[in-house]
C-alpha cells in the first residue's frame, strides 16, 4: 500500500459557476481556473497521483493546453483512476477537506462523494468528504477562496 497528499486552491470570481466535487452549489462566486477549477477534486487527484508517484495533476494535464480548457475535473478524475489501475494500483480510500468561510456545503457532501465514487468505479464507503470554516480567518475565511487537502490510500492489485 502506498498514501499521497493533495492540496489545490482557487480564487472566488464572479461569472464562473461553483463547482466542487462535481457538484454545481448554487452561489454568487465560481472558481477561476483553467478547467472547472473543482478543488475538491483536484487535490484527490494530486492525492491518487502522489501515492503512485505519478507527479501531480500540472504534469498530466497542464494549464496551457487547450484542451482541458473548461474541462469537468471528474473527467480528469476519472482519467486519473485509470491511469493509477493501468500501473497495477487500485483506489484503497480517500480522505478530503474543502476549506471555505461560505457558502455551506454540507447539504451538497452526500452528492460530492457519489460523484467521485462513480467516476472512481468505487464504493461510495471509501470516500469521505468534510467541510469547515476557518473562522473568518485568512483568504478562505474573507471569502476570497477556497482550498481543499485531500489524502488517498492506494493498494497493489491482487
Amino acid at each position: 500500500m502506498r498514501v499521497g497528499i493533495g492540496y489545490d486552491v482557487h480564487r472566488l470570481v464572479t461569472g464562473r459557476p461553483l463547482i466542487l466535487g462535481g457538484v454545481e452549489i448554487p452561489y454568487h462566486l465560481g472558481l477561476d481556473g483553467h478547467s472547472d477549477a473543482d478543488v475538491l477534486v483536484h487535490a484527490v487527484m494530486d492525492a491518487l497521483l502522489g501515492a503512485v508517484g505519478a507527479g501531480d495533476i500540472g504534469k498530466h494535464f497542464p494549464d496551457t493546453d487547450i484542451r482541458y480548457k473548461g474541462i469537468s475535473s471528474l473527467v480528469l478524475l476519472k482519467r486519473v483512476v485509470d491511469h493509477i489501475n493501468s500501473l497495477a494500483w487500485e483506489v484503497g480510500n480517500v480522505d478530503a477537506v474543502v476549506i471555505a468561510q461560505t457558502p455551506k456545503l454540507s447539504p451538497y457532501i452526500e452528492d460530492m462523494v457519489r460523484n467521485m465514487a462513480r467516476v472512481m468505479h468505487v464504493d461510495p464507503g471509501i470516500i469521505n468528504v468534510k467541510a469547515t470554516t476557518t473562522e473568518k480567518l485568512g483568504f478562505e475565511g474573507l471569502g476570497e477562496g477556497i482550498a481543499a487537502q485531500a489524502i488517498a490510500l492506494v493498494l497493489r492489485h491482487q
